[in-house]
């Protein structure tokens, strides 16, 4: 199981030590140190769509509103923290964020 995000986000830590707690073998990529290739952007895109963008974050109110009429897989090669967090892969299949829906099918 691999999850996509960054060390540093509450959310994504939150949810890599229940995974690990409930027995997965979870593995965190941060996507600011280790950006995502193109193939793996590619299919979380294919999978979300513009949901994989974080409107509500301190690196998307620091774009110039020319920048945030771009694409989202534009933005997200250049910003790879615009990512909404975490996406977790698990046995083949993508999950974006940690809500209850994820949680209830994860543990």
């Amino acid at each position: 199981m691999t999850l996509y995000g960054l060390k540093a986000c509450d959310t994504c830590r939150k949810a890599l030590k229940a995974l690990r707690e409930a027995g997965h073998e979870a593995e965190l990529v941060d996507v600011r140190e280790t950006p995502v290739g193109d193939a793996v952007l590619d299919r979380f895109l294919g999978a979300f769509g513009e949901a994989l963008v974080n409107t509500r974050s301190t690196t998307w109110r620091g774009l110039s509103e020319d920048e945030r009429g771009l694409p989202a897989r534009t933005l997200l090669a250049a910003h790879p923290a615009l990512m909404k967090r975490p996406v977790i892969e698990a046995d083949g299949t993508l999950y974006l964020g940690w809500d209850a829906g994820v949680r209830s099918a994860l543990l």
